[in-house]
């Protein structure tokens, strides 16, 4: 998309600071390493309007208005901001948010997660919480972008691995998490609204 090309940056909105990961992520190009709490109503937006692309069809619009004023409206986004545990990325093309990503640090509190994940490896390992990216930038390369930063970020910081939850219903997100070195090592129940929905684990070295 010829759009992609003008003023289009990737930036941390929140980073784990003093953390070689952070230092050498700057120097590979990206932009603002920081706190940014004035970035919370734009991603709370962002999330509110990518969040259902990723719901199977079944999911009712009052399940999904349930799950985005629970954790993902304007004060979730505050409080992630200030977790230092979390690292928040976002594609921006003109200035205008279009993709985001958030990394959570340390190991899961999922029990299907710990089981899929062999509770045994006690190695380092981080969360790919969430990505996300407008229907308008699908396929100009934003969400590997995206990815490829928060890997990135994910090694530096001192994580070996990486996971992920993905609804067993969206193909297309394995498809695209499976470019990216992500396999299937099990499954976990994740509660969207009233419902109750099942998503494979997926995971990767790093």
């Amino acid at each position: 998309m010829g759009s992609a090309s003008r003023g289009h940056r990737v930036r941390g909105v929140r980073l784990p600071l003093g953390r070689e990961g952070a230092r050498g992520w700057r120097q590979n190009g990206c932009h603002d390493p920081s706190r940014r709490p004035e970035d919370a109503p734009a991603l709370h937006r962002l999330a509110a309007a990518t969040f259902p692309l990723a719901c199977p069809p079944e999911l009712t619009a009052d399940d999904q208005r349930a799950f985005i004023d629970a954790h993902l409206s304007e004060a979730s986004f505050l409080s992630y901001l200030a977790d230092t545990h979390r690292v928040v990325l976002v594609d921006e093309i003109d200035d205008a948010l279009v993709g985001y990503t958030m990394l959570v640090l340390g190991p899961p509190t999922d029990a299907d997660v710990r089981l899929a994940l062999d509770e045994e490896d006690a190695r380092p390992i981080a969360e790919l919480s969430k990505c996300y990216v407008l229907p308008t930038a699908h396929g100009s390369g934003v969400a590997h972008r995206l990815l490829d930063a928060t890997i990135e970020i994910a090694a530096a910081s001192g994580a070996e691995r990486m996971w992920l939850g993905v609804n067993h219903a969206n193909v297309r997100a394995q498809r695209f998490y499976q470019k990216h070195g992500f396999h299937a090592v099990g499954t976990k129940r994740f509660l969207v609204g009233a419902r109750l929905e099942h998503d494979f684990v997926l995971a990767r070295e790093l």
